[in-house]
């Protein structure tokens, strides 16, 4: 069996979830008490990142929903591992698909883009930075 570090890198794996919310706060209130979770806290600049701990290990992330992203509904997301985000943009493009937003780079992350495929439903790639060493 894959450890969780392990699937995150393999490509075509769903890497990690994301809830945008209009209350980080009480999200990280609630979703801490239903499943036990703990958070690091992260400042972005445009606010902070809680980053979802299960067990000790990082698996997702709860942040506000960006000012750029005004009336966008509460939802969670989920992001799929890709080797090239710049590559999938414009394959999913070339298929019908719609691209979203990105791809843009996370400092120290990698690099990520929000896609919507032809029926209409939303997902994330992301393209891992390699470790720090």
């Amino acid at each position: 069996m894959k450890s969780y570090e392990d699937v995150y890198k393999t490509v075509g794996a769903f890497s990690w979830t994301e809830l945008m919310t209009n209350n980080p706060k009480a999200a990280t209130e609630f979703y801490g008490s239903l499943f036990g979770w703990k958070f690091d806290v992260m400042n972005m600049g445009q606010g902070d990142y809680h980053v979802v701990k299960a067990d000790g290990t990082a698996v997702g992330g709860i942040m506000a929903i960006p000012p750029d992203a005004k009336g966008m509904p509460v939802a969670w997301g989920a992001y799929v591992t890709v080797s090239d985000a710049d590559a999938a943009v414009e394959k999913c493009k070339a298929l019908g698909g719609k691209v979203c937003a990105g791809p843009t780079d996370i400092p120290n992350v990698g690099r990520f883009a929000v896609l919507q495929d032809p029926q209409g439903a939303v997902f994330n790639v992301m393209a891992y930075s390699p470790p720090a060493n």
